[in-house]
């Protein structure tokens, strides 16, 4: 593992800036995150359904929107897109305080959508503009570990304070959004670079933008469509866990928060030192470990018969995540071509925003029909699949970019 001094030193403020501004927001967060779905739930009598489809409405906004994001990103810049984004999830958050209806959760939710849409592919792509390819996997990581620095003590907080009074911690959370929104303004400059963005006020004139035919893109597309139940594992730890822990746990809550702390905590010690290691294999090779690892982790969290085997199923899951996500986001920022950075991180991103809007609702109805047990299972085999077919496509890819970067190279 590096050593903290020259940890310091091998990054520019721009980096240390979004990990301050990562640790700052999720700490806030994830005092909300794990218990949002029980918030709602409660708000809505008791309907689990419903709850779900509420949950649903933000990723099904980040869907629609999250394209246009990455376009408006790779046009006007990084830095304007991150810092409206931030602005929008902090009315959001501080709205849900004081919301009462139906009607208001679902427009508050939409509006968090709107912001989450436009923050990740511009905030992706601005790692792509600043740091190196060897490096990228590195930075992921780290920024990886920042956003667990707040998982790990967020869910145990979180808990004690939604017993005591949730709009405390909608309210925290507002205000880290609005402080890492001030810290993008105050310290981080634009990185679009500078021929691309010229390149986009003359097409502005014209009206004639660079345009990205979906169809000229397609290993884009099935790396996407694979990294799907991944993401639907996620969407279902979220929702469906807890439920599921309901049936075998009296203080399900605490055990849930648990698992989480220990998810956090195990990243921000072994993220960078694993990253490190990871790069010495090939990115399709690491991909599909993450994917058996995650397969695992779906059988696990079904059948776990005690509590210390569902410990070591959440040890599975975070191994799986941290090799996954690191090289799954290189794997992208290698294959984007420069003028489409956000739109390809827009692109890959709406595996999240698929899963989100549907996996809620799908896995509630799942799990009042087969129970959670055969549920997990069933996202297991889908993982296993997924992986076989991520392999292929990673291996492609990585493949793919490198001939071409020899080839620009040489001529």
């Amino acid at each position: 593992m590096l050593s903290l001094q020259p940890l310091i030193a091998r990054y520019d403020t721009t980096i240390w800036i979004r990990v301050i501004g990562t640790i700052l927001t999720t700490f806030a967060g994830f005092m909300i995150r794990p218990f949002l779905a029980f918030y709602l739930y409660d708000r809505m009598d008791g309907n689990l359904i419903l709850a779900a489809m509420v949950t649903s409405l933000q990723p099904l906004t980040s869907i629609i929107s999250g394209y246009f994001a990455g376009s408006l990103s790779d046009r006007y810049g990084r830095k304007p897109l991150m810092i409206a984004a931030l602005a929008i999830e902090a009315i959001s958050m501080g709205g849900y305080i004081w919301a009462e209806s139906l009607f208001t959760f679902a427009a508050l939710t939409i509006l968090n959508g709107i912001g989450a849409s436009l923050f990740w592919p511009a905030a992706s792509a601005q790692i792509t503009d600043v740091v190196p390819e060897d490096k990228r996997s590195e930075v992921f990581a780290l920024l990886h570990t920042a956003l667990n620095l707040g998982a790990a003590a967020g869910p145990l907080i979180g808990v004690a304070i939604y017993k005591m009074n949730p709009a405390i911690a909608f309210g925290l959370c507002s205000c880290m959004l609005f402080v890492y929104a001030l810290l993008i303004l105050w310290k981080v400059p634009e990185t679009l670079p500078d021929h691309i963005r010229e390149q986009s006020h003359r097409t502005a004139k014209t009206d004639q933008a660079p345009k990205m035919k979906l169809s000229e893109h397609r290993t884009l597309i099935w790396m996407t469509l694979a990294a799907v139940p991944v993401s639907l594992l996620y969407s279902q730890v979220e929702i469906i866990l807890p439920q599921h822990l309901r049936t075998q746990y009296t203080d399900f809550l605490s055990v849930f928060a648990t698992l989480m702390t220990i998810n956090g905590a195990l990243v921000v010690c072994c993220q960078i030192a694993i990253a490190k290691f990871a790069e010495r294999f090939p990115a399709h090779r690491v991909i599909l470990t993450a994917y058996l690892f995650l397969a695992c982790v779906g059988f696990g969290y079904g059948w776990a018969p005690s509590f210390l085997l569902l410990v070591l199923a959440e040890a599975l899951f975070t191994i799986g995540e941290m090799l996954y996500g690191p090289q799954i986001q290189k794997a992208i920022s290698i294959m984007a071509p420069e003028e489409y950075r956000g739109r390809y991180f827009a692109i890959f991103g709406a595996n999240w925003g698929i899963t989100g809007t549907i996996g809620p609702s799908v896995g509630a109805v799942a799990f009042k029909g087969i129970g959670g047990a055969l549920w997990f299972s069933l996202l297991g085999l889908l993982l296993l699949v997924g992986g076989l077919f991520q392999f292929r496509f990673v291996k492609k890819a990585t493949r793919t970019a490198a001939a071409e970067s020899v080839q620009s190279v040489t001529s």
